[in-house]
């Protein structure tokens, strides 16, 4: 059994303002109609997988969820990481929870980061099975990216002897023979020419059992602390949530370095098929199509005796005259410009942003909820407007508030409102006023979106400002 491992947990930095910490890349479609983890799930269709496991950033849950559920993809689990302790733990909680998957025996893993660019899809299925005879033999597989240039921002890998036979098309799997940090531009390109050297992807192939037999000899305290973590944890809705106090004393660590590094039966996978890690809005703009000037433009975007630019336009019109080279990104509460060749800066900006105690590195202006969303539209001293959208069917929870009353009027859709005892049906351009201090729930029991103006007023207006009485996703804060 082929068990796809989707690897979530992203924390939105190099691609801000459009990825934030809690909406990162992997969430965004950045290339096409579809986001990176539908995209990732998507390409495992064709290789006889089962359902995938998916861990994640608790904070994702219900995002992570919902995308899956548009591709029409009901996963194995969806494993949520109480804290980010790097990829040898995740994998293991992915090992776990595969293994304790009804009908599973020893299932052969594929573990694929989210937000990963592959634009040959049948040349990574042909990688891949290339690489599963090694995976039965108890090897431990990683995919080595054959390299068009002489990168400095990944690591490298370098093959050793041929394990054999083989394959005229796809080629064939290597034992590894060293790993190497990310080089200098003088070692990369000596790399490149050397011809035996792939970057290193972070994709990889192997039995449950064998990953976490070689985790249990090189680190058995994050082994002990993961199958801890597993067994204490429970069911919420469709998620697996770990007991967070074992998890959180698990140190942390990466799969190189815990164990691909030591043991002794690392393989490489040779793989060309256009691929990115999509690390930066330079590398988003080589990953994109561009027009004749090399402009890669997004919404509603001008540009004028400009090349090389990638514009992207949430909200509003950009216009660019006499610009090269430079990234441009407007969403609704930000607006970022850089040169293509300091987009690794941006980070830094993150960093400001988050030492402010500004809202900007973690939310967008629209936030997303279970139920649907809700977006700033207005805000002043004592006054806080939102447009709501509640999904067919959803609910927000039955809440209450101590510092703030709501006025909601609906824009379209129908509205199931409670209000203290009452329950009652708002239709379009219908209001109501919910006071201080009254419970109160909308739901959407219609087949359409429902689409409200709330307008808050009082003297806090913070989302902490929220008592839930009942909730039908589980949550306990906002």
């Amino acid at each position: 059994m082929l068990v796809p491992v989707i690897l979530s947990g992203g924390a939105g930095t190099r691609l801000w303002p459009l990825s934030r910490e809690l909406y990162p890349k992997q969430l965004l479609a950045l290339l096409g109609s579809r986001t990176m983890l539908q995209q990732t799930v998507l390409r495992t269709a064709g290789l006889n997988a089962a359902a995938p496991v998916v861990v994640c950033n608790e904070a994702h849950r219900f995002l992570v969820a919902e995308q899956l559920r548009a591709i029409q993809c009901q996963p194995a689990a969806i494993v949520l990481e109480p804290a980010g302790r790097n990829t040898a733990p995740a994998i293991a909680l992915a090992a776990l929870a595969a293994l304790a998957t009804p009908g599973a025996d020893d299932p052969v893993l594929l573990v694929l980061p989210a937000d990963h660019v592959i634009q040959d899809v049948p040349a990574f299925q042909a990688a891949v099975r290339l690489a599963l005879p090694a995976a039965g033999a108890g090897h431990l597989a990683t995919f080595g990216i054959v390299p068009t240039a002489p990168e400095t921002g990944y690591g490298y890998i370098q093959r050793g002897a041929g394990l054999g036979p083989r394959d005229a098309a796809a080629g064939e799997v290597f034992r590894i023979g060293r790993f190497v940090e990310k080089p200098s531009l003088v070692r990369a390109k000596s790399f490149v020419a050397a011809g035996d050297y792939y970057w290193n992807s972070g994709m990889f192939l192997f039995h449950a059992r064998r990953y976490l037999e070689e985790l249990g000899r090189f680190q058995p305290a994050i082994l002990a602390a993961c199958q801890a973590a597993f067994a204490d944890g429970r069911k919420d809705l469709d998620f697996t949530r770990v007991d967070r106090a074992a998890f959180e004393r698990c140190p942390g660590d990466s799969i190189d370095y815990a164990v691909m590094e030591k043991t002794a039966d690392a393989v490489v996978a040779p793989l060309a098929a256009g691929w990115s890690d999509v690390g930066s809005w330079s590398a988003l703009h080589a990953a994109s199509e561009a027009d004749a000037q090399g402009n890669v433009s997004h919404g509603d975007v001008l540009h004028e005796d400009s090349s090389g630019n990638y514009l992207y336009a949430e909200s509003r019109l950009v216009a660019v005259v006499g610009l090269n080279d430079h990234v441009v990104v407007e969403t609704k509460d930000a607006v970022m410009v850089s040169p293509r060749n300091r987009v690794q800066d941006v980070k830094r900006l993150v960093g400001r942003l988050k030492e402010q105690g500004r809202y900007e590195h973690s939310l967008h202006r629209e936030v997303y909820r279970p139920w649907g969303s809700y977006d700033k539209v207005d805000s002043g001293p004592r006054y806080l407007v939102n447009r709501l959208t509640i999904n067919p069917g959803a609910s927000q929870s039955l809440q209450l508030h101590h510092h703030r009353a709501e006025h909601w009027v609906v824009v379209s859709g129908t509205a199931r409102v409670t209000r203290g005892e009452e329950v009652f049906l708002l239709e379009e351009n219908q209001s109501a006023y919910i006071p201080i201090g009254v419970r109160h729930r909308i739901e959407n029991p219609g087949r359409i979106a429902l689409h409200m103006i709330e307008v808050q007023s009082g003297a806090y207006l913070g989302e902490d400002d929220i008592v839930r009485l009942d909730d039908q996703y589980g949550r306990k804060g906002t």
